[in-house]
């Protein structure tokens, strides 16, 4: 193998929407080794993929001993600012685990992404992440850019989507054990020193509860709204209500933007079934006086979309749709605020040194 038949071979490949000759930025042969650099502005992690892919065939085909190392260089014409612009900061909670929250967040933002706009999420469940997994990235690494000589991060970006998650940074069968102090450093560690440039919305996808994680959000970030998500069932709505509650606080005020109620039924035979109850969401919208946007049937595929790493926003089919009719309502009620409501100042906090 020499170096002017790879570069033919190279030259050959085409791919829509991506030069590769002039993307090329070094090319080395160590015996039967091939190691290439292009360089490239931060495209999707599919579209990676599919470059990745398409070169290792194409050199297999006409080398079969071969192997093929890639690596990947960000175009050093996309690093401008450090500062990121970011339109609208969204929280989605819930209060309780285990109601699907992370699965509205991530289809909410396929969602939004589809519909055209710059879409950042942010997995701040530091002791169970499962972003990385939804957006089949687990074996994925943040790369550390240099921008204006300040080292940053440089997002995980799938399906279009720009996210970071503490899951990147560790092994999906380990445990995470953080004292509180090290959880709400490693976050704000994700929040500062993340590269997302400019983003229409980002999303962050908040642990259960009302603790650590969700004061060091409201006291790093101007939050532009929150979303609740629950079940209908009694005992997800109690602490859904919880979250409410925590947003509406005088010292916090983010306004809660809308309730999602997920699992509201099942559908068997065109017939629904209520297996967590019927309109607890609806009824508990009603009582604290914020929107239902949306009820979520309990749907299998909704369920083993996640479990692949492929949201069902992806899907062509009824139930991305809801997600569609989510992203719409959100960014009207969204609008809407950003008319009627000055911007959400960051929550300070101050140290009572006296005595009860």
């Amino acid at each position: 193998m020499v170096q002017e038949e790879l570069l033919r071979v190279l030259q050959n490949i085409k791919l829509e929407g991506f030069n590769l000759s002039s993307s090329l930025r070094s090319l080395n042969i160590q015996k039967n080794k091939v190691f290439i650099s292009l360089s490239v502005s931060n495209p999707t992690l599919q579209f990676k993929n599919k470059i990745k892919t398409i070169i290792e065939n194409k050199i297999s085909d006409q080398f079969p001993n071969s192997t093929t190392e890639l690596n990947f260089l960000l175009d050093k014409n996309e690093q401008k600012s450090t500062k990121s612009s970011i339109n609208n900061i969204i929280a989605i909670a819930s209060g309780k685990g285990g109601v699907g929250k992370s699965t509205v967040a991530s289809n909410l933002a396929i969602a939004l992404k589809n519909q055209g706009y710059n879409v950042g999420l942010i997995d701040a469940d530091i002791y169970g992440p499962s972003i990385p997994l939804m957006f089949d990235a687990e074996n994925e690494r943040p790369k550390s850019i240099n921008i204006n000589n300040k080292s940053l991060m440089s997002p995980v970006i799938s399906y279009g989507v720009k996210i970071m998650s503490i899951g990147f940074f560790s092994n999906p069968n380990d445990a995470i054990i953080f004292r509180g102090p090290m959880a709400t450093k490693a976050l704000k560690q994700m929040i500062d020193h993340t590269h997302w440039d400019d983003l229409d919305y980002l999303l962050i996808d908040l642990p259960p509860g009302t603790g650590d994680i969700h004061l060091s959000i409201v006291q790093s970030l101007s939050l532009t709204g929150s979303i609740v998500v629950t079940t209908p069932q009694p005992v997800s709505l109690i602490d859904a209500k919880k979250a409410i509650s925590m947003f509406k606080k005088k010292e916090i005020n983010v306004p809660v933007v809308g309730l999602v109620e997920n699992m509201s039924c099942l559908f068997i035979d065109n017939q629904k079934h209520y297996i967590f109850g019927k309109d607890g969401g609806k009824a508990l919208a009603q009582n604290e006086g914020v929107p239902l946007l949306v009820q979520i049937p309990l749907e299998q595929t909704i369920r083993e979309a996640g479990d692949v790493g492929r949201p069902a926003a992806l899907q062509n089919s009824i139930v991305s749709k809801v997600f569609d009719n989510l992203a719409e309502k959100i960014k009207d009620i969204i609008d809407k605020r950003n008319i009627e409501l000055p911007p959400t100042k960051k929550v300070k906090i101050t140290h009572n040194r006296g005595c009860n």
